[in-house]
């Protein structure tokens, strides 16, 4: 059977000192293994190859046989670690939570364990028939977070 730890060490060895990351590996029981790495910037195919290339000269296909991938987690890819959501840091993101709500909202600040949103939400105001648009800025725990993608808009 693969090792995943040890791709993963031989991965983040790899992109040490470096502006890329390693946000994911999977190895299913057909040995496909996909690697999944970001960057503070933008990651290149060059990258992308030249990471490949150093994982695959210290596996042993002998031993096991197996199909590597290594992949850029692109704009639709959720963000899984701490040093993306830094990247996106005053972006409009999609978030939804563990109960199902669904936010669109400005990241306004991450730390390990939380993220800071900004929106707009209707709320009923005393002496006033409608809900009125108010801005909302609320800090949630990663831990209620099921997902969090960048939001583009196409308009």
């Amino acid at each position: 059977m693969i090792d995943v730890e040890k791709i993963k060490a031989i991965a983040n060895e790899m992109l040490a000192d470096t502006q890329l990351f390693l946000i994911d590996v999977t190895c299913n029981l057909q040995n496909e293994i996909e690697v999944v790495i970001d960057s503070d910037t933008s990651v290149d195919i060059d990258d992308c190859v030249d990471l490949s290339n150093a994982i695959e000269a210290q596996m042993n296909r002998d031993e096991e046989d197996f199909q590597l991938t290594v992949i850029s987690a692109g704009v639709g890819y959720p963000l899984r670690v701490y040093r993306q959501y830094c990247k996106l840091l005053g972006s409009p993101v999609d978030v939804v939570l563990m109960n199902g709500t669904k936010i669109r909202a400005t990241l306004k600040e991450a730390t390990e364990d939380t993220i800071t949103l900004s929106y707009t939400e209707k709320v009923a105001v005393e002496g006033k028939k409608r809900k009125v648009e108010q801005e909302v800025v609320k800090v949630y725990p990663l831990s209620e977070v099921k997902s969090t993608r960048e939001y583009l808009d196409f308009k």
